[in-house]
């Protein structure tokens, strides 16, 4: 069976179950929660996959991972749907296709900044602009490479401007090879 569409098809359930309770915003920051957890805690997707393991076990497990005891009884239902079903080794793809789906619905686009140094202000701006641009929401996330040694490269939508130091230097090397290649 093809995992994408398993996954969004339980990823549009989701999103329409907690649409309709009225918790979207709320179960949206518990997936997020859950999906950097289940990247960054590799025991958890074994443990998640242990068919030894009971279903109340897993669950608690899923809780825990999305945030505690705090965790919306819409998103514990779906958990329990998804172990019922013993489809938990989808879970992953179901969550993230539940962040794309929620960000087309809200209309968020998502950015990428890598600058050489920390530029919290130049971040701002550049989500600002961004925004009204797009007549969205944009959200830049931000990253820190020293290798650039300075400026910026910036991603939205498709597009990237570079204008870093590393590639301002990388194209004048470039143009000295090739005015060189005429000379010899």
């Amino acid at each position: 069976m093809n995992t994408g569409v398993v996954s969004r098809r339980y990823a549009k359930a989701l999103l329409a179950y907690v649409k309709a309770a009225g918790v979207e915003n709320k179960v949206y920051e518990e997936v997020q929660a859950f999906s950097a957890n289940f990247v960054n805690v590799p025991g958890l997707r074994h443990a998640v996959d242990n068919p030894v393991l009971d279903v109340r076990t897993k669950l608690n497990l899923l809780r825990e991972a999305a945030g505690g005891k705090g965790v919306s009884k819409e998103l514990l239902r779906f958990f329990s749907l998804v172990l019922e079903e013993r489809r938990e080794k989808f879970l992953q793809f179901m969550m993230w296709s539940y962040i794309d789906l929620y960000r087309e619905d809200k209309n968020i686009v998502i950015g990428r900044l890598t600058t050489a140094v920390p530029a919290p202000k130049l971040a701002k701006k550049l989500e600002a602009i961004s925004s009204e641009q797009r007549k969205g929401n944009v959200v830049i996330e931000t990253k820190v490479d020293p290798a650039l040694l300075g400026g910026y490269v910036f991603e939205l939508a498709g597009y990237r401007m570079d204008a870093s130091v590393a590639n301002q230097l990388k194209r004048v090397e470039q143009q000295f090879i090739a005015k060189n290649r005429r000379i010899v």
